[in-house]
Formats: C-alpha cells, sequence, structure tokens
C-alpha cells in the first residue's frame, strides 16, 4: 500500500514562518528597509537585480544595510536571464546595475555610489578614500584579475593552469597578510568599507574555484577562513549571503565562462555541489537555524503554483511529487513519488536559489528533501542547466516578492 504525501493544507499547518521585511534582519524580499525609521526618512532608492546575483548590487546592498539607511529596493532583470525592463532603461539607458536614485539624482557604478552615500550619510568606517582603504582597494582588483585569468579562460596545458594556479595563490597570500595584520577577523581594525568591498568576488571565487579547479579558498587560507567566519557572524552578511549551487550556475553567463580543470579533485567537488550531500560544503559554517525547514516549506508554499506551472513534467505528477518531498523534509517520512517524476523534482533541485527563493540552510534542506525522494523512483537528471544564459530562471515565469 502506498501511502499519500500531505495535502497543500496539511503542510500549511507546518509552518509560521514570517520574516519583518521592512524593519527586520536583512533579507532578499524586501521591497523597502526602513530600520524602525519612517518612509518620509527615506532618500535612497537601490535598483538591483531580482536574483542577488550581481556582486556589484550586493556590495551596495551591504553597506546600506551595515549602515541602516532608510531605503527602497526596486529590483531589475539582468540580461543574462531575461529581457531588461523598459521603466529601468528609461530611467539608466545603459541599464547598467546597480543604481541608486539619492534625492532624486541617479547615480551608477559601485564605487561611485558608496562615495555619494559617504558624502551624504558618513563613511563606514574609514572610507573609501581612506589611505588605509586605497591599497586594499588595489588588492581586491588584482585579486579579481587573477581569479578571472585562472576561472575565465582554457588554460591549453597543464602547464598553463599550474601557473595560473600559482599566480591566484600567490595573490592569495598578499591577501592572507592584510589580514594577519590587524588584531581581528577584518581588514582593518574594525569592520568597515575594506570587508563590503572584498565580499561579493571573495564570495564568489570561494564557489566557482572549489567547482571548477578543485580548489577551497576558504579552507586553504586561515585568515581568509577566519574572516569568512566574522562576516557570517553578522546578520546583514547572511541576508546577502548566496551559496556555493547558485554561484556557480550564475556565474558563466555573467562572466564569459567558467572553465574546469578536471582534476580529481575538481571532479569529486562538482558531483558533490550538484548532486549533494550539500551539507559540509565549505559554503557556510555557523549553525544551522531551528527555522531553516519551516523557512523553505513557507517559501515553495507561497510560490507553488508557479514552481508546478514551469516546471516541465505533468502539473498533476509534479504537484503531488513535490509534496512527496515536502513531506518528507517536515516529517522525515518517506512518500514514494509517481513514477517518472524524478528528473522533475531533479528540475526544482537545480534551481533553488540562495538568497533569492530563502537562505542557505534552508536551501539544503529543500534540495535534499528533494534529492532523497527523487531518488526513490529514479536516476534520471534533468537538462542541464544553461551555461551561456540563464533564461530558465526568467523571474517573468514567478510571482515578484
Amino acid at each position: 500500500m502506498t501511502l499519500s504525501p500531505l495535502s497543500w493544507p496539511e503542510l500549511e499547518t507546518l509552518t509560521n514562518f514570517q520574516v519583518d521585511t521592512v524593519n527586520g534582519p536583512t533579507n532578499a524580499q524586501a521591497r523597502l528597509r526602513l530600520f524602525g525609521q519612517t518612509e518620509a526618512d527615506v532618500r535612497v532608492t537601490l535598483y538591483r537585480d531580482n536574483h542577488a546575483w550581481c556582486p556589484y548590487c550586493q556590495k551596495v546592498w551591504l553597506w546600506l544595510e551595515e549602515k541602516q539607511i532608510p531605503y527602497r529596493i526596486e529590483k531589475v532583470t539582468m540580461f543574462c536571464y531575461g529581457e531588461k525592463e523598459s521603466w529601468y532603461k528609461r530611467k539608466v539607458p545603459s541599464g547598467m546595475l546597480p543604481a541608486i536614485e539619492l534625492d532624486g539624482r541617479v547615480i551608477t557604478e559601485s564605487d561611485d555610489i558608496l562615495l555619494a552615500l559617504e558624502q551624504v550619510f558618513g563613511p563606514l568606517g574609514p572610507g573609501m578614500q581612506d589611505p588605509k582603504v586605497l591599497p586594499l582597494r588595489r588588492l581586491e582588483r588584482v585579486l579579481f584579475r587573477a581569479w578571472c585569468s585562472w576561472l575565465c579562460y582554457p588554460a591549453g596545458s597543464p602547464r598553463q593552469e599550474q601557473r595560473n594556479r600559482d599566480q591566484f595563490k600567490g595573490i592569495a597570500v598578499k591577501v592572507e597578510d592584510a589580514l594577519s595584520s590587524t588584531p581581528g577577523p577584518y581588514f582593518l581594525e574594525e569592520f568597515s568599507t575594506a570587508d563590503v568591498i572584498f565580499t561579493p568576488y571573495v564570495e564568489r571565487m570561494n564557489a566557482s574555484l572549489y567547482y571548477y579547479k578543485g580548489y577551497s579558498l576558504r579552507e586553504e587560507n586561515r585568515h581568509l577562513a577566519g574572516w569568512f567566519a566574522a562576516m557570517e557572524s553578522r546578520p546583514t552578511y547572511r541576508g546577502t549571503q548566496s551559496d556555493f549551487h547558485t554561484h556557480v550556475h550564475d556565474l558563466p553567463p555573467q562572466m564569459g565562462g567558467c572553465w574546469e580543470n578536471g582534476e580529481p579533485q575538481m571532479l569529486l567537488n562538482k558531483a558533490q555541489v550538484d548532486q549533494g550531500p550539500w551539507f559540509g560544503l565549505p559554503d557556510v559554517t555557523y549553525p544551522e537555524p531551528e527555522s531553516s525547514r519551516i523557512e523553505a516549506l513557507q517559501r515553495v508554499i507561497k510560490h507553488r503554483a508557479n514552481i508546478i506551472r514551469v516546471n516541465p513534467a505533468d502539473d498533476r505528477l509534479f504537484d503531488e511529487a513535490l509534496r512527496c518531498a515536502l513531506t518528507y523534509m517536515m516529517t522525515g517520512k518517506t512518500r514514494v513519488p509517481p513514477s517518472g517524476s524524478d528528473v522533475a523534482l531533479r528540475y526544482l533541485r537545480d534551481r533553488v536559489n540562495v538568497p533569492r527563493d530563502m537562505s542557505i540552510y534552508a536551501a539544503k534542506r529543500l534540495r535534499e528533501a528533494l534529492e532523497k525522494t527523487a531518488a526513490l523512483v529514479g536516476d534520471g537528471q534533468a537538462p542541464p542547466i544553461p551555461a551561456n544564459h540563464r533564461r530558465d530562471q526568467d523571474p517573468a515565469n514567478f510571482v515578484r516578492t
């Protein structure tokens, strides 16, 4: 006798997850942030990408959250996953992201945005032009270029691959030296603009090099590991932080390609990021919140109609399979999904996006449940995630949050 999964009304009784998007912790779903102030205090509108993939958007977003500047958020589609909105192109003809509107003035380029915000609201610790910060800004760009040279171009030969690796690791040593020169875990004596500047691409380096090169930035660099741990102690960073699976698949169309080296460790890392187990990956180390499962469930329930509609499988088949996975996630009780639903479940597994959809641990719990449920009926895999574009993630297909 096959046991039925919980119904949607029964699943709804298992989650009471709520977040105050306006005054609560940093979150990707917010459209307005007040930090206990009033809408009359809002002087800034941040235009950032819908999926929270843009590194430069993350930089400005994190700065505003740390400074607790009241602001509005307008979300814009990146070209790699959809058509940019016409209203945005009228406001910013270049289509560049991020942008802010500050007292009616539109400003683009993330560094220019931070400089303008500093002039009005004051710096976050030592500012962008501070003598302590300027060399760190230059170091971040040197690290970025070494990362791009290793990741975004085919090596052509094992010798060239090794040179690219050595070049990156040599710059990483300089970053380690910078971090070791301060008494705490940050780039300066206290958390500051310097840490905000490093955050977006170091986070993406950690993911992409693990997956495409078999190199764990976080595990092989002691001071960077301490820096990541310190960043994860900050609710502001946790609210903007993404996971390995999201980054390794959002980067190729943004960067013009990411190249695997095919080494044994790289192949092992790739398999774990794509197929699990997702717990134990060096993308997050703070303790899992007790709310991870109810968060994942609440987010799926909110968007279930569109999740089911865009899945390639038959709606009724996938509806039942999805409820089987959610029943397992919430109760630990196995429910065998319909025959042929393994591909449908893995299609969703591959498209859970952090932090657009949910936080890291919630996504791990959901992916785990989807994979374990799919494995009950087969090993069929969904079509490969596109690398030259991500139109499979077009936000026009989903309810905007």
